[in-house]
This record gives structure tokens, sequence and C-alpha cells, in this order.
């Protein structure tokens, strides 16, 4: 396996990057070290929004990347490309997407193009426009285009379908339509993504003079994918996406997921913010985030990061963070959690009453006052999940890491908002962190060298 890339270094942290052959370069410059000895190129390149001259650029870039393959003997192209029928009405999007794959199939190599609506899964543009205008906003106003019709698809299924496309014994030349089994508006899968998030309902206005420029301008505003991206993205939702025939399913079988099911995936793989070597089933690597994936993907993470640096061992160290809680408690600004604690017993949480197993020792599972311990790895890493009522997903975590002068902790807190109040939280409660983890961090440095 390997891949072409602008900047390997991006790369650095990529569970994989062992696993495959690196080759730095361009789509608009030499490729034939990327294509030697290649049987099946996988163009899974797009451009959209990168400059007013993008359209253009992807055609040429497409033709320049046949023409190389062509030259290197590939025997076959994969290409992921948009779903939408040819006509007038086709966005600039959906018709870039087409005229790739028309560019790509012009020569003499088989390509087997895969068209796909929305796809769900972290890091998918569309999906993550979802997720941020459905967590913040609890009532909107919407234009005509929430009521097109779409067959969006678990991004497990696309892997699935790009797998048997490399894999299959002759070559599928043609378009495959790929959608999963439900064909759904955009406003039933917000009102799904609000069901499965947990969220109240989401009321939505119909205004029909809010065009797709306007919305792109919202879109912008209220969530984090960048307004070049959203606004062709946007263009696009008033073309219907949906699967017309039945060639796809013949040649590689139906889709596996329905869309509930890839939506509870989605917010299950990013919700626990889980590596991949804890999950408990497989099915749910595709949907979490990657250190590739943009830094907008993923859903909202809200952050209190401290760094400190001690002149004790990473083990005594350790040792100190192991031991707060329960009877010991946590240093300054402890009447602080003490008020927390009361307010989330009142709530009907579990407070401070339930305290520790044990006064020094800590096991994967323990629980540590209204926290658990989700990931223990002694002596570099520690992290708790709170159990706390919350309007959303909290975790306190230390990284430890020794240098040549002693030790560096990393104490993050992490908090993953629930709708529109669990944004409203976070920033009431931030100047009380403060007063809470600076004294904590303090307090296990102290310990450390003590001991």
């Amino acid at each position: 396996m390997r891949c072409l890339v602008r900047t390997p270094a991006k790369l650095a942290d990529a569970a994989w990057r062992g696993d495959v052959d690196i080759v730095r370069g361009s789509l608009n410059g030499p490729l034939e070290a990327a294509m030697a000895d290649v049987d099946v190129a996988v163009y899974l390149v797009h451009g959209i929004g990168e400059g007013p001259d993008w359209v253009a650029r992807e055609t040429s870039d497409a033709e320049h990347f046949r023409r190389t393959a062509e030259a290197a003997g590939v025997q076959r192209i994969v290409y992921l490309g948009g779903m939408g029928a040819d006509d007038a009405q086709l966005s600039v999007h959906l018709a870039s997407r087409h005229a790739v794959g028309r560019t790509l199939a012009s020569g003499t190599i088989p390509v087997t193009e895969l068209r796909a609506a929305i796809i769900i899964g972290s890091g998918s543009a569309s999906f993550e426009m979802l997720r941020y205008l459905v967590e913040v906003l609890p009532v909107m106003v919407t234009p005509k285009w929430v009521t097109t019709r779409s067959q969006p698809i678990a991004i497990s299924d696309v892997l699935d379908y790009l797998v048997k496309a490399i894999e299959s014994p002759t070559a599928n030349d043609g378009i495959f339509e790929i959608g999963g089994p439900d064909v759904v508006s955009y406003a039933e899968m917000m009102a799904m993504y609000a069901t499965e998030a947990g969220l109240k309902r989401r009321r939505l206005i119909p205004v029909p003079f809010l065009t797709p420029r306007l919305s792109s301008h919202w879109v912008g505003l209220v969530t984090p994918v960048p307004a070049s991206l959203a606004r062709p993205l946007v263009d696009s939702l008033v073309n219907e996406v949906v699967v017309r025939n039945q060639r796809t399913t013949d040649a590689f079988g139906p889709p596996k997921k329905t869309l509930e099911e890839a939506m509870r995936l989605a917010l299950g793989g990013t919700s626990r913010d889980e590596v991949p070597t804890s999950f408990t089933g497989a099915d749910l690597q595709p949907f979490r985030s990657y250190t590739t994936d943009p830094t907008w993907s993923g859903g909202t993470v809200l952050r209190d990061v401290r760094v400190v640096h001690t002149l004790a061992s990473p083990e005594e160290a350790f040792a100190a963070i192991a031991s707060l809680g329960g009877a010991k408690g946590w240093h300054r600004g402890e009447w602080l959690w003490r008020v927390r604690g009361y307010f989330d017993l009142v709530w009907g949480g579990p407070g401070l009453r339930r305290g520790r197993r044990h006064p020094l020792e800590l096991r994967q599972g323990d629980h540590v006052d209204f926290w658990r311990v989700e990931q223990l790895e002694r002596p570099n890493h520690l992290k708790l999940h709170a159990e706390m009522v919350l309007p959303g997903e909290a975790w306190l975590e230390w990284t430890i890491t020794a240098s040549t002068t002693g030790t560096t902790i990393t104490q993050s807190a992490l908090f993953k908002p629930r709708g529109l109040l669990g944004r409203v939280y976070w920033f009431a409660v931030a100047p009380f962190h403060f007063l809470v983890f600076p004294g904590l961090l303090d307090g296990i440095v102290t310990d450390a060298e003590r001991a």
C-alpha cells in the first residue's frame, strides 16, 4: 500500500504510518514514483473550495493522474465521487465530481466510480455540518432544501465497497451508486441525530426565501466547517441523491448499516474519545476521529490543558495522581469540589460519597468519587471519566513523560457538550477552573517531590 501525500509530517501520528509506503508529491507534479509497480490506483482527492479555480484544477489533476497511470501500466482505477443525476440542475460541486469521473474514465484503464451521497462518519464534511447544526441550535430557520431526499451511507459501508472494488477479480468498469438502506430528507436526518445524541426535539421553521447561498453563510457562522467548504456543499443539498438502480447490489452486495445504526456508531465512536486499541467492537473503528481528520471533525471538544515540570520521577508523579480523591481529596479548592458533589447528589448523581476502593491502589474500572477510571497505563497515563450529572461528557486526564531533567505532567480537562446547554454549562463553570485545576496540579507536584 502506497500513499501519495503533500505533507508526510501530517501522518507522523497516524496509527497505520508504519504499514504503508509514503511518497511525497502533488497531483499537479511528477507522479511516476508513486505509480511505479502499482496494480490499482485509488483516487480519493477532492479540491472543493480550494480557491476560485478549484473546479478546473480538479479536472486537470484527474487528467494528469490518468495519463501517468496509463504510462505506468496501472490495471485499474477506483474513484470515490458524488451521487446526483446529470442534468442542468446539478450543483457545481456534484458536477465537478462527475467531471472528474469522466476524465479518469476517458482513457484505457477500467475505472470503478463509486458515487456516494452523504457519508455518515467523523470527518465527513456533510455529516459534521449536520452534527454542529443540530447540537447548537434547538430551533432552526431552514430553507426548502431540508426536504430534499437523500440516501446517506455509513462510512464502514463505503470502506467495504472500496475494498471490494479493489480486490474484485475482474474490473467493474462504470458508475456504481452507493447508498444505505434508508431514503430520508435532511430534516429527518436532523431529527434522527437529535434522538441518537440524546437531545430534545429540534424545531424547524421553513422559510422559502432562504437561498442556499444565504444558508451557507449561516452554516459558516454556526459550525466550524470552513465557509469555503460549506458553501458548495450546501448548494448541493438542493439535488436529490438517491440510488436509481440495483447495479451496486448486484456487483458488490447490499449495504450493512441502517442510518440509525450509522449515526449511533458515529456518536459512540466520538463521544467516548477512545483509541483503536481500546475498542470492544471493530464496528466502531471506521467511525472514530483520526489524527489525519480536519481539526473541525469529531464534534466539539472544550479543553483546559495545563503543563508542569517536576524533578520527581514518572513513577512518583503517577503515584501522586493515582492517590487523588476519597479521604485525601483534590488539593486546593476542596470546598468547590464538595459543592459540586452536593449539587450532583441533588440532581441524582453519585456525588463524592463513593470515595475510593483503596487509598493508594488504582485499577481500571475503579470509581474515584464521581469519576470512573477509564484508561490506566502506569506510569504514563491516567484518564478518568465523569459519572456526575452533566449536559455532556467529561474527562480528567494526565499524561506523564520522562525527560533528562525529571518529568513533564500534562493535565487535561476535556468536555464534549451536549447541545446548547452543554456549551453554556462549560463557559459558566470556566471561571472556577482557574481556582481548581492549577491548585490540583500544584498539589500533585508537591506530593511527588515530597515522595
